[in-house]
């Protein structure tokens, strides 16, 4: 059985508001960072201004896809939306359910088969759970299977090349924007995993090949970028 090792940083700083030592992030592109816990429990006045205007869109029946501890979820919530929160580690789904998060799934996102949605929210770089480039095609078709006529995809993503700007060697095959992960909490790593941040001009192609139309939204100071996916209408019939 795979550890939950954010998960179990994510409960210690539950029950008892702080980690039992940091919670590391190994990169495939550098030296390894601490991984603060605290922003997975913020409050919405901690919100950047792309999350706010994402939550402003959501609307109908609601997935919050990588649902975390369920801030976004519950934001939702008092704003009486329909907001069904899916998520993989077992332990934030724990703690999604004690923080009064009502309708929480835990599961994968490419298993899942369940009610299909209006609006799929993945925030927090959430289009990196197709973890290569090459997969990406396959999340969008997953996006498909899960939304009702006329939904939307609200997501974001970043373009990274910035940190190939110090002197850090870009992948010599590959796409740039593929970086792997790794936790590490007290006694416990977890596997490694993949994590996809695509810039727009590739992520509009890829789109536009599966039958999406595309909007970019909003786009911060540091190239991280909101946009909305919805089915063109030739896409749609396919």
């Amino acid at each position: 059985m795979k550890p939950d090792v954010l998960g179990r940083a994510l409960n210690d700083f539950f029950l008892h508001g702080r980690l039992v030592g940091p919670l590391l992030l190994h990169t495939s592109y550098g030296e390894t960072e601490e991984m603060p816990v605290d922003v997975f429990f913020r409050q919405p006045g901690d919100f950047p201004e792309l999350e706010r205007i994402a939550l402003s869109l959501c609307e109908g029946r609601i997935l919050d896809v990588g649902a975390g501890v369920g801030s976004h979820a519950l934001y939702l919530q008092t704003l009486s939306r329909d907001v069904t929160a899916l998520e993989c580690s077992p332990l934030a789904c724990q703690i999604m359910h004690r923080r009064g998060v009502q309708k929480v799934i835990q599961g994968d996102f490419f298993q899942y088969e369940g009610e299909r949605f209006d609006t799929l929210l993945l925030m927090m770089n959430g289009i990196g759970l197709a973890g290569m480039l090459a997969q990406l095609p396959a999340l969008l078709r997953r996006c498909r299977i899960l939304l009702r006529v006329d939904g939307q995809v609200l997501a974001d993503s970043s373009d990274i090349r910035y940190l190939y700007e110090d002197g850090i060697k870009r992948p010599e095959t590959g796409y740039y924007g593929e970086i792997r992960y790794q936790y590490e909490y007290r006694d416990w790593r977890g596997e490694q995993f993949p994590w996809l941040y695509v810039d727009q001009q590739t992520l509009t192609a890829v789109a536009h090949r599966e039958g999406w139309s595309l909007e970019i939204l909003y786009v911060d100071p540091y190239d991280q970028y909101l946009f909305r996916l919805k089915l063109s209408e030739e896409g749609s019939t396919t």
